[in-house]
């Protein structure tokens, strides 16, 4: 019960968000808030544009790989919020509605799902196991972003050290794990080998862009610049906190997961490393949302997505809560102080857009792969066959479906046919 209500709440709580143009999820959109907020988009044109740029997100990219995972991706709920919060009319009642329809948004999405499942689960060909295979690579995959990022930025010479040592640096604790080569007062300390290597990724990301240093003002003139922006967001400061304490406890229950590497490593029971993958996304995507929101005016309800971190880490959601509150305070309070930051090293604010397309990439292969193996778990040779032709016929078609969704929408359409199969008695489920 605790569960739906939370997801009630942060249905309801984002969805008016949105529609008083307080925060929105999607990175996309928070420039075009504005545009409405201050007379050049009518609300239409935003709904329209919310919709279509969020729509085919929350159906082949959030809700499949929540299915996978048995925890809701977060995607699921804010960006279905994005789109109820802008399509309606900001108004007294309007607004109250929005939070309403957030609030029933919340409850569809989680009863949606577990329906989804248990029907999955009656059918002759039950392919919930098999499809569960879909965010393996994920959890292994993940640790490359970095060395990508590098070389997105840098150089690919670059990227490839990265990759080599943060590599080696896994294996290395591979074996330490094995030989039981860390000790804590006489106990033997198992170290996640994947967590260790996008540390030491992180370490060289960060060693690189810091050597970019500029003496230029220019980000702390646009601070000036937007002080009525940023002052803006810091008026609803209170309004944040909450959504940061929500988010933060369902997080800390495992109802929700801010990202697909997150939530698969805490659906196969790695909390520490899930919560290690939640913090390096987080600090990843910083410059990226400091400097739109300071532009825009617009934060997101997740704020940098640290709260997913905090939640992880709590002993229980109702520290979790209120961290969660503080940690979107001090985000709050600090933006101006961290633009002048990223001004100063112009490679860090850089960076924060190399990150997003390299965990894009990460994804969309990881995505790929594991979607192949489950599809062809389900129905043993045509998953293979199928999963390449959809791919493929999905590139030629124009990307009607983002190219991280063609894997478990791919899955998925494979469990339907095998049980079309089964039921017209052409195949034999596996035993």
């Amino acid at each position: 019960m605790v569960d739906v209500i939370l997801l009630i709440a942060i249905g309801a709580l984002s969805a008016v968000m949105a529609n008083l143009g307080i925060a929105v999820f999607n990175d996309g959109l928070r420039p075009i808030v504005p545009e409405n907020l201050e007379g050049r988009m009518s609300r239409k044109e935003l709904g329209v544009t919310a919709f279509a740029m969020s729509f085919g997100l929350v159906i082949g990219f959030g809700i499949p790989i929540s299915i996978a995972g048995s925890i809701i991706l977060i995607h699921s709920i804010l960006l279905g919020t994005d789109i109820i919060g802008l399509s309606i009319a900001r108004g007294k009642f309007s607004t109250m509605a929005a939070g309403v329809l957030g609030g029933l948004y919340g409850a569809g999405i989680y009863y949606g799902l577990q329906v989804v499942v248990d029907l999955f689960a009656r059918l002759p060909l039950n392919f919930v196991d098999g499809f569960n295979l879909v965010g393996e690579p994920v959890v292994v995959a993940f640790m490359v972003f970095p060395a990508i990022a590098v070389a997105l930025q840098f150089s690919v010479k670059k990227g490839v050290v990265t990759f080599l040592v943060a590599a080696l640096a896994r294996q290395l604790i591979v074996f330490s794990n094995e030989k039981g080569l860390i000790e804590i007062g006489g106990s033997s300390v198992t170290l996640s080998p994947e967590g260790i290597a996008l540390v030491v990724g992180m370490v060289f990301l960060m060693a690189f862009a810091m050597q970019e240093k500029s003496d230029d003002t220019s980000m702390e003139q646009m601070a000036t610049l937007f002080v009525d922006r940023v002052n803006r967001i810091k008026k609803f400061a209170v309004v944040l906190m909450a959504s940061g304490a929500l988010l933060a406890a369902a997080a800390n229950l495992l109802i929700v997961s801010g990202d697909p590497i997150t939530l698969n490593l805490l659906a196969d029971g790695r909390i520490n490393e899930g919560g290690i993958a939640a913090l390096a996304k987080a600090l990843g995507f910083v410059p990226l949302i400091a400097s739109t929101a300071i532009a825009t005016g617009v934060y997101g309800p997740a704020g940098f997505t640290l709260v997913f971190a905090v939640g992880i880490f709590s002993p229980n959601p109702f520290i979790a809560a209120a961290i969660g509150a503080i940690v979107i305070l001090l985000e709050v309070l600090l933006l101006s102080k961290l633009a002048k930051f990223l001004d100063r090293y112009p490679g860090v604010r850089a960076s924060g857009e190399n990150i997003r397309t390299a965990m894009t990439r990460v994804l969309e292969v990881a995505l790929l792969i594991g979607g192949a193996n489950a599809a062809n778990a389900i129905v043993p040779g045509f998953g293979f066959f199928a999963i390449a032709g959809f791919y493929l016929l999905n590139e030629a078609g124009g990307r009607p479906i983002v190219r991280m969704a063609v894997g478990p929408v791919g899955a998925i359409a494979v469990g339907i046919i095998g049980n079309i199969l089964a039921l017209l008695g052409i195949f034999t489920p596996p035993a």
